[in-house]
């Protein structure tokens, strides 16, 4: 039997390092794209909500090229027969054991062994929900936390470029600076 644990057997785009790059304006649009796509995919599993948010969804802000967005649904019951019907679709489902997020169902969109699109599926009234949004949203309009977060990030990038983990972890404190401002 596979051991999940073991990442010598995980998928290449599973253990590719964090790279930072300049921000894309196309960002935006393929934010839009696949939301189309997914909201179409999903749509019969109740998902009538998708946002794009993270670093890609703020105009000028480095990140890595990895689009992120995050539906809600009523229940995580339908999940195996989302990811079944999504893994037609170039997703990889990561399960809460791999992901340590229990109140979130993670896919991957995985193009030429490259991670391209992170799905985040959260329940109906998760606090974390309106945090990402809010989070988003303060730093849209506020171009010194988009200067504070980009140093950080590439900072953090350099120091944790093989744990994308800690890379998260360590960004806690900054989000919760700029939702307590």
């Amino acid at each position: 039997m596979k051991d999940i644990h073991d990442e010598s057997t995980w998928p290449v785009w599973a253990n590719k390092t964090i790279d930072i790059v300049e921000p894309n304006p196309k960002w935006v649009e393929k934010g839009i794209q696949e939301k189309e796509l997914l909201l179409n995919l999903l749509s019969t599993f109740g998902i009538t909500e998708i946002q794009h948010y993270g670093s890609t969804s703020i105009p000028n802000l480095p990140a890595k090229p990895i689009i992120d967005l995050m539906p809600k649904i009523d229940s995580f019951q339908k999940i195996k027969e989302i990811s079944l019907w999504l893994a037609n679709h170039d997703w990889h489902y990561v399960p809460p054991n791999l992901d340590n997020r229990p109140w979130q169902r993670f896919f991957v969109k995985v193009i030429n062994d490259k991670r391209v699109v992170h799905l985040h599926i959260l329940l109906e009234g998760e606090e974390r929900w309106d945090n990402q949004l809010l989070f988003r949203d303060l730093l849209r309009n506020n171009q010194q936390f988009i200067d504070e977060y980009a140093i950080l990030k590439r900072n953090l990038a350099k120091k944790y470029s093989n744990d994308r983990e800690a890379y998260t972890k360590t960004k806690t404190e900054f989000i919760n600076y700029v939702l307590n401002s």
